[in-house]
């Protein structure tokens, strides 16, 4: 059986450390069954590659592939606190915040990179719930913002 870190590495990414949080709170909590991560933004190294809103600065699909980068540090904080990502039964909820220019109503689309990552690596428990959610703007200007919920083992 393929495992979700082996998928990754399958995909040419690699699962970062856990972003470290900009404020007063923790990056991931496990509850019983459950693990809530904080709101993951599209930083690599800990840098935002892109800023703006989505509509205007930066276009859907560039934020769709800044939702993937959020996907993929929502996952590394899943792992931090279960140690294997084979241990995720589902991802039961997503929500996608995407900074978003008047007008913008593709706030869908720009989720996308966020689901469809979390399907390629995880698979049937990568299908979830999801909200994709039009805001006026976003913590150090990023264009999306992603938050899950992991059922898990």
């Amino acid at each position: 059986m393929t495992t979700p870190e082996k998928r990754i590495a399958d995909l040419g990414l690699t699962l970062p450390e856990v972003v470290a949080p900009l404020a007063a709170y923790v990056p991931v909590v496990r509850t019983g069954d459950y693990v809530y991560t904080s709101g993951q933004l599209p930083m690599v190294g800990g840098k935002l590659a892109v800023t703006g809103k989505v509509g205007a600065e930066v276009s859907a699909e560039e934020a769709a592939a800044q939702a993937r980068i959020c996907a993929l540090n929502a996952l590394a904080a899943v792992k931090s606190v279960v140690g294997d990502l084979s241990k995720v039964v589902r991802i039961v909820k997503v929500v996608a915040f995407v900074a978003s220019a008047p007008g913008f109503t593709g706030q869908p689309q720009v989720a996308n990179g966020a689901s469809e990552l979390l399907g390629e690596i995880l698979g049937d428990a990568g299908k979830h719930a999801r909200s994709a959610v039009g805001v006026a703007v976003l913590p150090l200007d990023a264009p999306v913002e992603v938050e899950l919920i992991a059922e898990v083992r």
